[in-house]
């Protein structure tokens, strides 16, 4: 076994906040609070492609949400999802 050092966390290179406007197109917009803009915009066109016709009711949408997390956490994005639904029923 070799012995790695745990690297500390780094902090967040932006954020980003997918926020569901409804059940009329579109649906979703991003925001965010910080971050450098082209890092923001590129990963916007990715969540949009992958959310454009989904409402958060649809089946494909949990697989779809799953693929945006899991790109915000390789690029090191903070994420926030709104909903519109309360926390407990998420």
């Amino acid at each position: 076994m070799s012995d790695v050092a745990a690297q500390p966390p780094t902090p967040p290179v932006a954020n980003a906040r997918v926020v569901y406007l409804g059940p009329t197109t579109p649906h979703w917009r991003i925001d965010s609070d910080f971050g450098d803009r082209s890092v923001i915009d590129e990963f916007s066109r990715r969540v949009m492609a992958r959310l454009v016709m989904l409402p958060p009711h649809d089946p494909q949408f949990r697989r779809n949400r799953e693929r945006v997390i899991r790109d915000a956490e390789r690029e090191n994005i903070l994420l926030d999802w709104d909903l519109g639904l309360p926390e407990d029923a998420d």
